[in-house]
């Protein structure tokens, strides 16, 4: 008897009733925070990298370390975490919002549509959370994830080719109504959603982004309206990240005209280069914001930023005015890219100041775009 309740024990679904939800490691360990970078398809005779290959960074580890799977597995990092939605059932105590400025098809069998928004925020992102705690996962890959109806977690072709960037952190609950409101201001295109009547009062803000309802009037009787807002956002384990969030009515580049001004720092930002109206590296009004064209993450291999669907920013140095007492830079991962259209687009970054994050995306960036035109090492 005592060995069949043992097993009862080991054997409990992972992110069933009885296990946290937060972020997991490949290992299925639950882990404050972790940064995914899923690299792209690499072209070539000998290319060993078919696109689905990751690199992990989680808190207190030495920076990327190799993916032990693929992104499309279940016993992954990004399978582990996402994964905790489809486990869940009709569960009463568990709330979630997905958002995309690209959803995924509703034939859960097309899993390569575009479906894209040029309304609303372009932004994308997983909530998941109970009465205790939960995950705001931040990340760049269209039509992911897929609905909880589906009844299952994989990733969509659609994020195969290109390289994609992923934030996971496990927050406290009493960090989600903040987080509802920065949602509020970014718009989101929210393509399936559930607050229930047990959380719906408590974190009022999520509530209404499930509802669809964006920032008109007050987003809380304490705080008025605004077009954009930092805020200080502090996880389970008192790590210390900053959100950006910015509305269509900035009207503004985000990383230019708020976040290197903010952190006060210059900056490399990757982003898609594949669309119209880019904007090209800015070193005005005293911050230089480059955009990066040359990447090497992990020292895997080189590509150019054209195969890069992420959007993040680093400081190009550790030091500086903007350096605090997380020591190192600055890096930013978000789900807005710099160009005409997302001026006036919801969008917004999440922000962390820590040396071994800040090495590990410093190292990838390779060569820039100047100011004055051409080329540069970063």
């Amino acid at each position: 008897m005592l060995l069949f309740v043992s097993l009862l024990i080991f054997c409990v679904p992972l992110g069933g009733d009885t296990s946290p939800i937060t972020c997991y490691n490949d290992q299925g360990d639950a882990v404050d925070w972790f940064y995914m970078y899923k690299l792209p398809k690499e072209h070539g005779r000998k290319a060993p990298y078919l696109g689905e290959v990751y690199l992990l960074l989680e808190k207190g580890s030495e920076g990327w370390t190799a993916g032990k799977g693929t992104v499309n597995d279940t016993t992954g990092a990004l399978g582990r975490t996402v994964g905790q939605l489809y486990s869940q059932g009709k569960n009463t105590e568990v709330a979630y919002i997905l958002y995309n400025d690209q959803r995924p098809p509703e034939n859960f069998g097309d899993r390569w549509v575009n479906n894209s928004e040029s309304r609303g925020g372009h932004t994308k992102g997983v909530v998941l959370l109970d009465k205790n705690q939960g995950f705001w996962l931040v990340h760049s890959t269209p039509n992911f994830p897929p609905v909880r109806q589906a009844g299952q977690y994989y990733y969509p072709e659609s994020g195969v080719i290109n390289g994609q960037n992923f934030i996971c952190v496990t927050y406290p609950f009493d960090r989600f109504q903040t987080i509802g409101e920065q949602l509020q201001i970014n718009q989101p295109n929210v393509y399936d959603c559930d607050v229930p009547e047990s959380l719906a009062s408590l974190v009022p803000a999520l509530a209404a982004v499930c509802r669809k309802k964006h920032l008109s009037g007050h987003i809380s009787p304490h705080i008025k309206p605004a077009s954009n807002r930092s805020v200080t956002l502090t996880s389970k384990d008192g790590t210390n990240f900053i959100s950006f969030a910015k509305g269509a009515s900035f009207n503004n580049d985000l990383y230019h005209s708020w976040v290197a001004p903010t952190l006060q720092s210059d900056l490399l930002v990757q982003f898609w280069v594949r669309s119209t109206g880019i904007l090209p590296s800015d070193c005005s009004q005293g911050w230089k914001v480059l955009d990066i064209t040359l990447l090497n993450p992990g020292q895997t291999f080189r590509f150019h930023t054209s195969q890069d669907h992420s959007k993040w920013a680093v400081s190009p140095t550790a030091a500086g005015s903007g350096a605090g007492e997380g020591g190192g830079g600055w890096v930013c991962v978000g789900d807005i890219n710099r160009n005409q259209a997302e001026e006036k687009r919801g969008g917004g970054t999440v922000c962390l100041q820590d040396p071994v994050v800040w090495k590990a995306y410093r190292m990838a960036a390779l060569e820039c775009e100047a100011c004055a035109g051409g080329t540069i090492q970063c």
